[in-house]
């Protein structure tokens, strides 16, 4: 059972999921006619929910063997066949035991210990020791995928990750894995958009023209308006259109912080009350407050100078223009200072660049930053 209606993590079906119809329908039209996609959009806006909401749609979910792997903290090739063999046979074992075995029997080389819980179920454990040859791994993973009993889609987030790794031929493995593989095709998406666009959008690079682009942007306010207050209603309780809105701009209709707001508006709305503009407030800071602690730590660790150009693009904003003049005598920095920085801050995740626009990566830091 559901109790807040506001998802801030998962998917639990359509009724909770807000808009999104032409995008889930031409993203179902791409994977059924056997397109690779390429999902981009800003941070934070909702493509894995996204893809998990095209995967539940009867097209695809009673046809296809549906594969979800994060591939964020993956440091290498070893990582990378690590998370995805672990994701590969989580799903696997949902269905019948010739379908995993089938797994187990094709990806020889990946030495992992079966055993069975109280109810005859298999449990799969291999730790990073047991992929001795990722190359051989990967190999034989996207040979089970050809021989599967159903078309397999895969999709991988954060798929950027592998620009970082230090084996420099991951892409055109991949690639070449991928062309070979005519029954499955993949959905591959990512929160740093000019990494993504390097690997997708570079001629030179191997996945260049390799997918069909998909790019999102925020959900119509007054649509989200509807989906909210809709939800508000049906627990017998309001939202104040000028408190969604004021949300909504805040923190430029970007998804996640919609959602994490909303549900802590519904939490606190009472029965038969009306969650006004006051109670918004109120729940952006007791965000903010419940973060303190963490957002204070994380400041903490900032060498000095980092800590400065940080504070500084937090009370901006937006700094369109990182090494201006303007920008430099209102901060009291030098040019030299901020390049360092920003290339510290950017490796780090504090802060993000879009079409050369900075700003606070986590919106919710930037306003702790800047004191609300």
């Amino acid at each position: 059972m559901i109790h807040n209606p506001f998802i801030t993590n998962g998917y639990e079906g359509e009724e909770y999921f807000c808009d999104r119809v032409e995008e889930t329908l031409l993203m179902t039209k791409y994977l059924v006619n056997g397109n690779n996609v390429f999902l981009s959009s800003p941070r934070r806006l909702g493509k894995t929910g996204l893809i998990e909401h095209c995967f539940a749609q009867p097209k695809i979910k009673d046809k296809y063997i549906t594969i979800v792997v994060d591939i964020y903290s993956t440091k290498n090739l070893q990582d990378l066949v690590h998370t995805l063999g672990n994701r590969v046979f989580t799903e696997l074992k949902k269905k019948d035991r010739s379908i995993w075995q089938q797994f187990l029997d094709v990806v020889s080389s990946l030495k992992a210990n079966v055993s069975y819980d109280i109810s005859g179920n298999p449990e799969l454990s291999f730790g990073m020791g047991n992929v001795t040859n990722p190359s051989l791994t990967l190999e034989q993973i996207f040979e089970y995928l050809e021989v599967a009993t159903k078309p397999c889609i895969v999709a991988i987030d954060e798929f950027q990750a592998i620009v970082n790794y230090p084996e420099k031929n991951v892409e055109a493995i991949l690639r070449t894995y991928i062309q070979r593989t005519h029954n499955a095709h993949f959905v591959f998406s990512g929160s740093h958009r000019h990494l993504m666009s390097e690997v997708f959008c570079n001629p030179s690079r191997p996945f260049f023209q390799s997918t069909a682009p998909l790019s999102i942007a925020p959900i119509d306010k007054n649509i989200y308006y509807a989906f909210a207050q809709k939800h508000f209603n049906d627990a017998s309780k309001s939202l104040d259109k000028e408190a969604f809105e004021m949300i909504y701009d805040k923190f430029d209709g970007i998804t996640w912080y919609v959602q994490f707001l909303l549900n802590k508006m519904y939490s606190i709305t009472q029965h038969n009350e009306t969650c006004d503009l006051e109670l918004a407030e109120a729940s952006i800071d007791n965000v903010i407050n419940t973060f303190d602690s963490i957002f204070g730590n994380m400041l903490f660790q900032l060498p000095f100078k980092q800590k400065e150009v940080l504070v500084a693009i937090a009370n901006d904003g937006i700094v369109e223009n990182i090494t201006s003049k303007a920008f430099l005598q209102r901060h009291a920095l030098t040019a030299s200072t901020v390049q360092a920085a920003v290339k510290g801050l950017m490796e780090k995740d504090f802060i993000t660049s879009d079409r050369g626009k900075y700003e606070v990566y986590d919106k919710f830091f930037g306003l702790w930053l800047r004191g609300r």
